[in-house]
């Protein structure tokens, strides 16, 4: 896989600190103080009860795939190399729905409602990309 061709997620004021806390491994996600909303993407307001007051709550990064597709096509040449692969809708514990990918694990095994876990895939000193894999039973 050639993370040289892929594109990466542009960094700007809004999403700053959720990939700062990728980089670090983290899943950071805002946390309405008034009503205790857990929002993604990161917002101004909390888009429940409107309030502006939020603080950065760190996920455990386990959750249920809600869905997903398997592309047999590349739409970018930097995914060639990677066909088949899976890109999935996560809905975390905490309760966001992230898109991402489904790691380490045969696309026939992958099934809505699996439990899954974040790893890290390291790109390059600035991004880390969050992926998820089958959740590992404890």
């Amino acid at each position: 896989m050639d993370d040289d061709l892929k594109p990466l997620p542009v960094i700007n004021d809004d999403n700053r600190d959720f990939w700062n806390g990728c980089r670090n491994h983290e899943l950071r996600f805002q946390k309405c103080e008034q009503c205790g909303h857990v929002r993604w993407p990161a917002s101004l307001i909390c888009p429940v009860c409107f309030c502006r007051a939020f603080n950065w709550i760190v996920s455990e990064g386990r959750g249920r795939i809600y869905t997903f597709v398997v592309y047999h096509v590349a739409y970018h040449p930097g995914f060639q190399d990677d066909l088949p692969y899976v890109v999935a809708v996560v809905e975390l514990t905490e309760g966001p729905r992230l898109l991402t990918n489904i790691a380490e694990c045969p696309i026939d095994e992958i099934s809505c409602d699996m439990p899954v876990e974040v790893t890290w895939r390291d790109v390059n000193k600035e991004i880390s990309l969050p992926l998820f894999r089958p959740a590992v039973s404890v």
